[in-house]
């Protein structure tokens, strides 16, 4: 009885170590959670560089870490699962981040959460691949594209119109028009430049690749490349041009079978009948333009507004939209700043006359008192595509063989900021806007 009586005392002091010990075991694991470190990527006014920020984030996706976006919170900040290796590679590059708990972070994700908050969270999981349309012989300060994406160290592909007629635009999920004559008018230099060897290069360089695609002019080439384009966006493929290669595009598609190049573009006079003749049917963003016939005019058609325009530099600039983060997602992705007003800049294709855009278009940046619309976007069967109207957007009238934009100087540039918005949309696509 003694033996027995011993057992149970035993058993109880057993029992009752097991549970002091499960308790111990919670208390430890919940204060190693309360310690779970994430990092966060600011990119509200505490940003030191707002656009290698991006870049960061970029990279982060790319050694297969998933990166949350929180649309309207700070600025459209990044929050990561901390690593030392993240951490440091943010201070090489000099970019602000802020170590954070778990349950901080959790405390931020249940806010942005809320129905009655304009906030939402969106998940990136793959770094998008990325290609620029952009001649061989032009420089990477050419485009403020291809310069934003060196700044901020995100890596590209430069593809022309060899790669895109031979199919290879599939291997890719983002498109960039570098500022692109579709028409087949070389850019309409052809009164101040003709003589200058840059253009005499790349005239020869464009009938040079035309006869060897099988073409008899340029402009017949670049209407089969916007054609592949448009089947690109249209299987899922992210489209984003700007300045010349906006209104050029649509003017290409609108203008399929109408011969719209004066004899010094092609070797035969335009169709005199070509404004009657035009299909807006294909067109991604504009419709009842006019082409300018005049091959002398520095001017493509009507849908630019550059040479109309009664806006001085002084109070050149343009308005973001605010919409809605749980439902209107890919607008409110493509809008993420810190400032809400930009500051405009020139370029052969400044702005876009908004009694041109259709109605099915999406305007997100808007000069209204202008009537010009500078930043839209749409989408196309399983795709998307944005129009950024303007050259440079930190210098305000950027001319042929003006020196290069030095993006040391613009860290934390709102306007490019919109650039590097359409770079990550691709990894976050979450679904479409409501309509």
């Amino acid at each position: 009885m003694v033996l027995i009586k011993h057992q149970i005392q035993m058993m109880s002091r057993f029992s009752l170590f097991k549970k002091v010990f499960l308790v111990l075991a919670l208390f430890i694991f919940a204060v190693q959670s309360s310690w779970a470190i994430y990092l966060m990527i600011p990119m509200d006014d505490q940003q030191k560089n707002h656009l290698k920020a991006y870049g960061m984030a970029y990279w982060t996706l790319e050694q297969g870490i998933e990166v949350k976006w929180l649309l309207n919170y700070r600025g459209g900040s990044f929050l990561i699962p901390y690593y030392q290796e993240i951490e440091d590679e943010c201070l090489v590059r000099g970019v602000s981040a802020e170590k954070m708990a778990d349950v901080q972070s959790s405390a931020i994700l249940a806010e942005i959460a809320r129905p009655e908050v304009n906030q939402d969270a969106i998940t990136m999981q793959k770094a998008p691949k990325i290609a620029v349309y952009s001649p061989p012989n032009k420089q990477p300060w050419d485009d403020a594209v291809t310069m934003v994406l060196t700044y901020a160290e995100i890596p590209y592909d430069v593809i022309y119109d060899e790669e895109i007629l031979t199919d290879q635009l599939k291997d890719y999920d983002w498109l960039h028009l570098h500022h692109e004559d579709f028409t087949g008018q070389f850019g309409k230099f052809f009164r101040s430049y003709q003589h200058m060897p840059w253009y005499q290069q790349e005239v020869e360089t464009n009938k040079a690749l035309a006869g060897w695609m099988g073409f008899s002019k340029v402009s017949e080439m670049k209407r089969v490349v916007t054609k592949e384009i448009q089947s690109y966006i249209a299987r899922g493929g992210f489209l984003f041009a700007m300045c010349a290669a906006t209104d050029t595009y649509d003017i290409a598609m609108a203008a399929d079978g109408v011969d719209i190049c004066e004899s010094m573009f092609d070797g035969d006079p335009a169709d005199p009948h070509m404004n009657e003749k035009l299909d807006f049917s294909h067109t991604l963003a504009f419709r009842d333009f006019k082409v300018v016939k005049d091959p002398f005019q520095y001017e493509f058609s009507d849908i630019d507004v550059s040479t109309t325009r009664r806006v001085t530099p002084s109070q050149d600039y343009f308005t973001l939209f605010d919409f809605s983060a749980k439902w209107d997602p890919v607008p409110t992705m493509l809008t993420q700043n810190h400032q809400r007003i930009i500051k405009g800049f020139m370029g052969q294709t400044t702005a876009f006359r908004q009694s041109l855009i259709k109605p099915n278009v999406l305007v997100m940046g808007e000069n209204k008192g202008a009537g010009e619309a500078r930043y839209v976007h749409g989408e196309l069967g399983k795709g998307f595509w944005t129009f950024y109207g303007g050259h440079d957007p930190e210098d305000y009238r950027h001319l042929v063989g003006d020196p290069p934009t030095d993006l040391n100087l613009h860290p934390n540039s709102p306007g490019y900021r919109l650039i590097l918005n359409n770079i990550l949309f691709p990894a976050a696509k979450k679904k479409k806007q409501k309509t």
